[in-house]
């Protein structure tokens, strides 16, 4: 019988004792934190825009240790009581300091009109870590602390958030299915005197991510993105408000080329926005950004270089 093809029904059979497999919900994997079950859509549809020109330059001091240098020339949109968008030139310079370590990550920056950004991370253990992040100004009532406690287990991940003007808050994300995964979060602001519950639902294969997200705040979230490969991806949202009656969709996209990446998309409100970023030799990267709001007649347009 040597050199005979295998019986026909030997496809069949793999397939049957493949449907047959029972899922180990012993051994689900990890989730992604409650506050980035959305990051795929949010990567194509929620680009970095911006307006006027911006230079980045990074200054590698060591292999843990760098600074960067960041200007920003464009205008500022001011409000006014009228529909009409008015903008007025400015230019904003900013340094940070960076040190990046397996364990630790610290992270400050500092513009010229007097704002002060700090991030701290810090891991105690393999799935236990630490998060603070602060803002300093001059401006009153505009200054934040922020601390967040993570813990990371085999198959879900919870933290617990503190804050100044009372801010607390807890989330909890767990894997139910290999590919499904379930949370909420619930909150509360005590200068505000309000609080919140909210639930969310994310699911994800090789070739797709959909997630949902509803909260009492009035907001509900729905996103969709479809991976036709490593690098082509296409995205689309629906967010709703149920207390204003708001609705905004969108639809965009995610190109990686072989040294450049576009991202783009279109809503519901006449927006379309488009961001490229390419990359040269020597660590030299271009960027082009461009939003057109057709109903407001506001059209932004950037341009800018990183260097390091």
């Amino acid at each position: 019988m040597e050199g005979f093809p295998p019986p026909i029904y030997t496809a069949q059979v793999d397939a049957k004792t493949k449907l047959d497999e029972k899922v180990d919900y012993s051994n689900l994997p990890c989730p992604v934190i409650y506050e980035e079950i959305h990051r795929e859509a949010h990567s194509a549809l929620k680009p970095d825009l911006f307006e006027g020109f911006r230079l980045d330059y990074n200054k590698l001091l060591n292999q843990k240790f760098f600074l960067s240098h960041s200007v920003l020339m464009g205008p500022t949109e001011v409000q006014s009581p009228s529909s009409e968008i008015f903008k007025i030139p400015t230019a904003n310079y900013e340094f940070g300091a960076n040190y990046v370590d397996p364990k630790l990550l610290l992270i400050g920056r500092i513009t010229t009109d007097g704002r002060l950004n700090a991030r701290v991370k810090y891991d105690l253990t393999d799935n236990f870590s630490i998060k603070a992040n602060a803002l300093l100004t001059d401006e009153q009532d505009k200054s934040q602390g922020h601390f967040t406690f993570d813990y990371k287990g085999s198959d879900f991940r919870t933290q617990l958030q503190l804050g100044n003007n009372s801010l607390y808050g807890a989330n909890y994300i767990q894997h139910v299915t290999p590919h499904l995964s379930l949370g909420a979060e619930a909150f509360w602001l005590g200068q505000q005197l309000m609080s919140g519950v909210g639930y969310a639902a994310r699911y994800e294969t090789d070739k797709m991510v959909a997630s949902g997200q509803v909260a009492s705040t009035g907001l509900a979230v729905m996103n969709y993105v479809h991976k036709v490969s490593e690098k082509v991806s296409f995205a689309t949202d629906f967010i709703y408000n149920f207390l204003s009656r708001d609705v905004t969709a969108s639809v965009g996209y995610d190109f990686i080329f072989r040294q450049s990446r576009l991202r783009g998309k279109i809503d519901s409100k006449g927006v379309a926005a488009a961001y490229l970023e390419e990359q040269h030799a020597s660590g030299l990267r271009f960027l082009l950004s461009a939003e057109v709001d057709h109903v407001r007649k506001d059209y932004k347009f950037g341009f800018g270089v990183n260097v390091g």
